[in-house]
């Protein structure tokens, strides 16, 4: 640092354990190369990521909708100072797309240098294996 006293704090490894009986096929689907949100059968609503209860109607029968995975960037942003959480990661970009079944997306953002990323350009839903080893998605060039 910049001759300025300092120490150096401990590394912070965070290790969450998520709960996924309810929405397995959507992490067995991200296996298989697939994406899938859900649909409540009461009033219709799509949430991404998906949801075992509908938290709009309360409704706990939802069907599976597997996506497409065409999407418009809405949004992005790109991220250098990142939280405790991600510091083992080089700076990223993350974006909101919109899939054609109206359902919006945030997620990584790769592939693409920064000067490239547009808003309102074309992206593509991909399934991968987290660092991690974890089944996750991310955006890549169309």
């Amino acid at each position: 640092m910049s001759g300025m006293p300092s120490i150096k704090s401990r590394e912070i490894k965070i290790v969450q354990e998520i709960p996924i009986s309810k929405t397995l096929r959507f992490w067995e689907g991200l296996k298989e190369g697939k994406v899938y949100a859900t649909k409540c059968t009461k009033c219709g609503k799509q949430y991404f990521p998906p949801v075992a209860d509908c938290p709009n109607c309360l409704n706990s029968e939802i069907e599976w909708i597997e996506l497409s995975n065409e999407a418009e960037v809405e949004t992005f942003t790109h991220v250098v100072f990142r939280p405790t959480s991600f510091c083992q990661y080089k700076p990223y970009t993350v974006a909101i797309g919109r899939l054609k079944e109206g359902v919006k997306v945030l997620t990584w953002l790769t592939g693409f240098k920064l000067s490239e990323i547009k808003v309102g350009m074309k992206v593509k839903l991909v399934a991968k294996l987290s660092q991690e080893g974890n089944p996750t998605y991310e955006f890549v060039p169309l």
